[in-house]
């Protein structure tokens, strides 16, 4: 089998980092985020606390990881920035919020902090708003 030429590979790096944020942002949005932000009063006061911050305020920040910043990286602007704190809202619910979980448990939140971190280390990609960004600076 032939190597690809430099130019084939990064494109489908690019394809790959666009459905690295597509599509995990869009599922933590639409059966995650969304639903705390549309039932935020009937969660605020027994929502999770891992932080001892106030349900309150954990559910504020868990909103703003499970769906502003994921419509961010969807869109790829600001992608590492943006994807920080989904990583940091996975994080917290796979290693405090069900620390003494069984894996079971953990799974979830493990898979979609993955693709974030992936995401803070290589960028959007070609396919993100940030490129075109870019591209009207130079």
């Amino acid at each position: 089998m032939r190597d690809m030429n430099e130019e084939h590979k990064k494109q489908l790096a690019d394809v790959g980092l666009l459905l690295l944020r597509v599509i995990p942002s869009l599922m933590l949005i639409l059966r995650h985020g969304a639903d705390k932000l549309w039932h935020f009063g009937d969660k605020a006061d027994t929502f999770a606390d891992p932080l001892h911050i106030g349900s309150g305020l954990s559910l504020s920040l868990a909103v703003v990881g499970e769906f502003f910043m994921p419509v961010l990286v969807l869109i790829g602007f600001g992608t590492r920035f943006a994807a920080v704190p989904s990583a940091i809202t996975m994080g917290v619910a796979a290693f405090l919020v069900h620390a003494h979980d069984p894996l079971a448990k953990k799974e979830l939140a493990i898979l979609y902090l993955v693709p974030y971190l992936t995401l803070i280390l290589m960028g959007g990609g070609r396919f993100a708003v940030d490129q075109l960004i870019q591209a009207k600076k130079k």
